[in-house]
């Protein structure tokens, strides 16, 4: 055992040295940059333990994050770098919103996530457009597009927390606290999560039906914001004036989006496998990846979803605990969460410990779709309960 323990840390130790000695110059930069980012926000924003302690575990988690997945290092410093333009040109008035061109076109919340929300459908169409043409230029295209999109969105949301304080100091607040943010924040969590898979696999032909997801979002989106006004910011209901949102929304929709992503790849592989079987020579059935790459893509976006869940769900309960008194009380919305819970650790369960493979898991990653967007939305729409104050 004593020695096992000595070779396991030397492996260990050098493979730490390697990954190391692989970190060019850029990689260190990068570092330092976040490092010193961190430090002037501590040095120029009150701060409580709870802010500091998010400060500390999100600091090394980015630099990690640029060193491992190099395009979102450009995605970060293009955000930092619109959403500085930005509050340059408010000059601390809210009013120039309106009459600034740059800001009434470009670079206020609003026009940032309408930006977004067309270039979103645009790359939507693009992709299924390459997908038909079999076109790299035209998918490439795309992908610029939703990088793009991506940009405008988090920009937006950005610009938004700053337009929370410049209309009142007293409830400006984190752009995750009601459904049209969540549904920005859903949008922008599913496209990266897919772009990261997209370089990955190095595949551009899935684009078009994980957008899909995403376009109808946009819509709901575009709806909720004309028909409800749902983008005027508002101050915080008391239930939502928590620390514990700012980490238990994020870790619940990277969740979502992953499910999300799981069961669009699992409808281009049904098509896939139907065509296989009674059309081979269809161009779909030639352009679609492997029925096995698709499956591996399924899996690997559940299973990342189901841990960013349960921790989401862990954290929700302590937030219940500090705001009702109580860890559990099987609120609609509480149980739903451990409906959509219990349904992806049944399909991991099968998956792991069965083999479970093909069309029915497919089917069931599509199904787990359609559970959790009730227990997002559908809960808010037709149930009541303690968490009445998400209704639409």
């Amino acid at each position: 055992m004593s020695s096992y323990s000595k070779v396991d840390d030397q492996f260990t130790f050098e493979s730490q040295t390697r990954f190391l000695q692989r970190l060019s110059g850029l990689d260190w930069l990068w570092a330092l940059g976040i490092i010193s980012g961190a430090c002037l926000w501590f040095y120029t924003q009150p701060m409580d333990n709870f802010e500091l302690a998010i400060l500390l575990a999100t600091t090394p988690a980015l630099i990690g994050l640029g060193w491992f997945w190099k395009s979102i290092r450009v995605y970060t410093l293009a955000v930092i770098a619109l959403s500085l333009l930005s509050l340059s040109l408010y000059h601390g008035q809210r009013e120039l919103a309106e009459t600034n061109f740059f800001l009434k076109y470009l670079l206020s919340s609003q026009s940032a996530i309408m930006w977004m929300s067309t270039l979103f459908v645009m790359a939507t169409f693009t992709y299924f457009l390459g997908l038909f043409k079999q076109s790299k230029l035209t998918s490439k295209i795309a992908s610029y597009l939703t990088w793009t999109a991506l940009v405008m969105g988090l920009t937006g949301l950005m610009v938004r927390w700053y337009e929370s304080y410049l209309i009142d100091p007293s409830f400006g607040h984190i752009p995750v606290s009601n459904l049209y943010e969540v549904f920005i924040l859903f949008c922008l969590l599913t496209g990266l999560l897919y772009l990261y898979y997209e370089q990955a696999y190095q595949q551009r032909s899935l684009g078009g039906f994980v957008l899909l997801v995403i376009s109808a979002a946009v819509g709901f989106l575009l709806w909720y914001s004309f028909e409800r006004g749902a983008h005027k910011i508002l101050p915080l209901v008391p239930a939502l004036q928590s620390y514990w949102m700012k980490i238990h929304v994020p870790a619940n929709f990277i969740g979502y989006g992953s499910f999300a992503l799981a069961s669009m790849v699992s409808l281009a592989y049904l098509l896939k496998h139907s065509l296989t079987v009674h059309k081979p020579d269809h161009f779909f059935a030639r352009a679609l990846p492997s029925l096995d790459l698709m499956d591996e893509l399924t899996y690997k976006a559940i299973a990342l979803g189901f841990a960013f869940f349960t921790v989401a769900t862990i954290l929700g309960a302590m937030w219940a605990a500090e705001a009702w008194g109580g860890y559990w009380s099987w609120d609609p919305k509480e149980t739903w969460a451990l409906i959509v819970w219990l349904n992806y650790a049944a399909w991991l369960h099968f998956r792991f410990s069965k083999g479970w493979r093909g069309t029915a898991m497919a089917w069931w990653a599509i199904l787990g779709l359609v559970i959790t967007l009730f227990a997002f939305l559908g809960v808010n729409m037709f149930l009541s309960g303690l968490h009445s104050y998400g209704q639409l």
